[in-house]
């Protein structure tokens, strides 16, 4: 009888055991842990890697899925979500929770941080991901969707040097080209701008305007809605002010002295010691032939080819000739009005612009290297960078006798525009190249250059003999100019237009100005200069 007794005990015993094993048994015979599974989703996620998200899934991902984390990355625009795990709790032996700390880096707007959980099952002994909707958000259904609510602050102004905004429709009409327009937002334009704009939304078009849209604009106050839910307000930040070099005295002088040419005029005025553009303007709208033309110089390149024989020991004084006609490399050469000299200084060739000395002074002294690395010194070939589109200019190394021939007075195929030529008369004004800018502290790929010992100050002698002696004499232009006149023949047939430039300074103050088409640079655009400079 006690013995039966004792072997009843052990059978309950065992049974005992076996009901209060089970879920020990359960567990252990699971894969992994809720830890292991919640770490390896969270990585993923924060990879944007979707495939290894689905793949620690309970059950096969729906089309909601995808949908869902697109609510985050479409419809907020996040560029990143980084999620970080934090603490797990466990439901019974087969459900866990993962808390985690989510925080998306939304386009326009900045960070927004939230928190929220991952659910976690054992399905096939494996621990899952049971997931919901609400695993992107707590407060995402699967019926409703995360969207931007923003509030913009007022736009911030463009100003000329001296903090007068020139971005209303009272300035002229030079400036407004420099500055361009407020324009509605296209759905092009929000899917480059960021989901913080809105088709139909005001933006800056062309110009300053467009260049620093996202400066002048600021950040919005944004509120992220799940519905109609607020689920968390970014404050927006303010508009920052873009502060051009314009100077409106400068500007208005410069618009005077080109509103009555009939044929297109531009002008571009730089202050030699910084590079900052004080003027730019055109006499006719659209094309902005200041920074953008694409002209043949003519003479004024004189004033590189100078700088380039002078460096290589021609002095201002040396005796040359300046016949009615030459020839370099089978080149036919002759002067403006078939002029002819005869023997004179090389300065006196500069200041009546003999294209008979220059040439043939230009082959013997100078290779069609030297000559291409002297233009580049003075802002030719480099990169612009001003705040707003402008055309490097162009000047090909020489291939020929006759093409270096050609180059040495401008023509051949070297191409300038205004604000490059005036920007070699500023660096004969202050003996060093500096890139020209129109909005200050702009990062620029150029480098400013100095030029070589003496070169400057040679330079400014003989363009100085242009204004007092040479084919700017009568243009009325005031005392202390300097200055250098070209004639820039363009077309094709036996009588050939001509562009008519003149560049220089006057203190601390260069210029250039082109007429386009407009003849002689000595009686069309140096006039043009005088009344500028006699207008300030």
């Amino acid at each position: 009888m006690r013995g039966r007794t004792i072997a009843i005990t052990s059978v309950a015993v065992v049974v005992v055991a076996g009901a209060a094993g089970g879920g020990a048994w359960y567990l252990l015979h699971t894969r992994g842990t809720p830890q292991e599974t919640a770490q390896r989703f969270a990585a993923a996620w924060t990879k944007g890697d979707m495939a290894a998200m689905k793949a620690e899934l309970a059950a096969p991902p729906s089309g909601d899925f995808d949908a869902a984390y697109a609510e985050l990355t479409k419809n907020l625009n996040a560029t990143a979500v980084d999620v970080k795990l934090g603490q797990i709790t466990a439901n019974g032996d087969d459900k866990a929770t993962a808390a985690y700390t989510a925080t998306a880096a939304l386009k326009n707007v900045g960070d927004w941080t939230y928190t929220g959980t991952i659910d976690l099952t054992v399905a096939d002994r494996h621990w899952r991901v049971d997931w919901s909707p609400a695993a992107v958000h707590p407060s995402l259904t699967g019926a409703n969707h995360l969207k931007l609510k923003t509030t913009w602050p007022n736009r911030a102004a463009v100003t000329d040097s001296g903090g007068t905004r020139i971005d209303g429709s009272d300035v002229g009409g030079s400036v407004q080209q420099l500055v361009g327009y407020l324009d509605k937002a296209t759905q092009k334009d929000v899917k480059k701008l960021g989901p913080a704009y809105r088709t139909g939304q005001a933006i800056g078009r062309g110009g300053l305007q467009e260049t620093f849209q996202k400066r002048l604009a600021g950040t919005p106050t944004t509120e992220v809605m799940a519905g109609e839910e607020s689920l968390t307000t970014i404050e927006g930040t303010d508009g920052k002010a873009v502060a051009t070099t314009l100077d409106l005295n400068v500007q208005q002088a410069a618009a005077n002295a080109v509103r009555d040419m009939e044929k297109p005029t531009s002008l571009v005025a730089i202050r030699p010691s910084t590079g900052e553009i004080l003027a730019v303007v055109n006499n006719q709208g659209g094309f902005n032939r200041a920074l953008d033309g694409r002209y043949a110089p003519g003479s004024t390149f004189k004033t590189v080819t100078a700088a380039g024989l002078l460096a290589a020991g021609v002095n201002p004084a040396d005796q040359v000739t300046c016949p009615k006609n030459a020839n370099v490399g089978g080149l036919k050469i002759r002067n403006s009005d078939h002029a002819a000299y005869g023997t004179l200084s090389f300065l006196d060739s500069y200041a009546h612009s003999c294209n008979t000395t220059f040439a043939p002074l230009t082959k013997q002294h100078l290779s069609a290297k030297a000559l291409y690395d002297t233009a580049t010194a003075l802002g030719f070939n480099q990169p612009l960078n001003i705040g707003v589109p402008a055309t490097k200019a162009s000047m090909p190394r020489a291939t020929s006798d006759a093409e270096l021939a050609a180059e040495s007075f401008g023509q051949a195929k070297i191409t300038a525009s205004p604000l490059v030529m005036a920007s070699v008369a500023a660096a004969i004004a202050d003996g060093s190249w500096r890139p020209p800018t129109l909005v200050p502290n702009l990062k620029q790929k150029a480098t400013e250059q100095a030029l070589p010992d003496g070169v400057a100050e040679q330079l400014r002698a003989m363009m100085r003999a242009v204004v007092t002696k040479g084919t700017a004499q009568a243009a009325g232009l005031p005392d202390g100019t300097y200055g250098k006149t070209g004639t820039a023949e363009f077309g094709t047939g036996p009588e050939l237009e001509s562009h008519a430039w003149f560049h220089g300074f006057k203190g601390d103050l260069a210029f250039a100005v082109v007429v386009e088409g407009g003849g002689g640079g000595g009686k069309i655009a140096a006039p043009v200069a005088a009344q500028f400079l006699n207008g300030l």
